[in-house]
């Protein structure tokens, strides 16, 4: 029984949400309908005719199938049931479940104006039925006023809360589009970035190979093995620009500003970064291991980015003790960690606004077919390790 009920609820659950609400009203519509034909017949021989006792019993719980989509109509068509039921003078009514219902639907889906006449409709039908025969025991108005009364505030609160889950619903909505237009904009930035250093990147190749060319026309036919050395290194370098291309083009889904002419950075220029984020506070220890190797301009700028952006978040968002840079060698890669040692205060402290940098670092470590790895180190700070191919 219990995996049975379990694949029904996942079936509802699977449903619809408007389909879902329609059979859950009309389970619970059969449901009062039958506990209230079950509740009166052990009292049958007091009803006559006791076909109409039970039309009408039924008539007091089956429209709560449509409670959610025709509100008032609902309500209007079991209120009248119920005051009928009375008004004959059956020699027992049983509870009111169905108009209770009927109210509290009211009162959790309409507004102001609606529920104030719905409660002025409440206090007229129940004063009918007590004045009905059969209705002369005072308790009978206090647990009927309880009822309607239960029922009332409950509507009254679950309004407010499903206002309040909607209005929360929204917000945190909002909040995550708001979060992705900055990650995009962060993206396209980033995008712009790499396009400005595409430029820097190939152009030198493409000025070589016009020079080359130039040579090679004013070698020809006087020299030609001359001139074929220039056409061999025109070759290389062609094959070197197209693989920097191949590279660099991947991470550029969007079209980009013009390129800036400004000259790409490399290892050489890393010092500089290393005395500026010393005198900004950050003492930083620099390590290189193996043997160094000539790295392809594209992998070389995105080993000096990545050192560059980790240091700055680390200097921005860590409040760290000291820093460590590692660059090490090995045939055909290059691995470069970035690691501090900690908070200098003993509560953590938060990195916020460093996501945007890393996605920028794992694009780049991306384009350059590399692996990425970040998380806390084993000083309590946090560490970032790239791995890149040299070529």
């Amino acid at each position: 029984m219990t995996a049975v009920r379990r694949g029904l609820a996942e079936r509802l659950a699977a449903l619809p949400e408007r389909r879902r609400e329609q059979l859950q009203d009309a389970g619970l519509a059969v449901a009062i309908a039958a506990v209230n034909v079950v509740s009166v017949l052990p009292d049958r021989a007091s009803l006559h005719p006791l076909w109409l006792a039970l039309l009408l019993l039924v008539g007091q719980a089956l429209p709560l199938a449509w409670r959610r989509s025709a509100v008032l109509g609902t309500g209007l068509v079991i209120g009248t049931a119920r005051i009928s039921y009375d008004k004959i003078g059956f020699g027992f009514a049983p509870l009111p479940l169905g108009p209770a219902i009927a109210v509290y639907t009211v009162f959790e889906r309409r507004g102001p104006a609606l529920r104030v006449l719905t409660a002025a409709l409440v206090i007229v039908g129940v004063t009918i039925s007590l004045a009905s025969p059969g209705h002369s025991e005072p308790y009978e108005a206090i647990y009927q006023g309880l009822i309607f009364a239960t029922a009332m505030a409950a509507g009254t609160l679950s309004r407010a809360k499903r206002t309040s889950l909607t209005a929360a619903r929204s917000r945190a909505e909002r909040a995550e589009a708001e979060l992705d237009q900055e990650v995009a904009r962060a993206a396209a930035a980033e995008r712009a970035r790499i396009a400005r250093e595409l430029h820097d990147v190939v152009a030198h190749h493409v000025s070589l190979m016009a020079v080359q060319a130039e040579a090679a026309a004013s070698l020809l036919p006087a020299r030609p093995e001359q001139a074929r050395q220039s056409v061999d290194i025109i070759g290389d370098t062609a094959r070197q620009a197209l693989t920097e291309l191949r590279r660099l083009l991947g991470v550029l889904r969007a079209p980009a500003e013009e390129p800036a002419t400004a000259p790409a950075a490399s290892l050489t220029d890393l010092s500089d970064v290393l005395v500026k984020v010393r005198e900004a506070g950050l003492p930083v220890d620099y390590h290189v291991t193996g043997t160094p190797a000539t790295l392809a301009p594209g992998v070389e700028l995105t080993v000096f980015r990545i050192i560059q952006e980790a240091l700055t978040n680390t200097l921005r968002h860590a409040d760290a003790v000291q820093a460590r840079v590692t660059v090490a060698y090995e045939p055909g890669y290059v691995t470069l960690s970035v690691a501090d040692s900690g908070p200098r205060r003993l509560e953590p402290q938060a990195r916020s606004g460093s996501g945007f940098g890393l996605a920028g670092i794992a694009e780049r470590v991306a384009s350059c077919g590399g692996s990425l790895t970040v998380g806390p180190s084993s000083a309590a700070g946090f560490a970032l390790t790239a791995r890149l191919p040299t070529r």
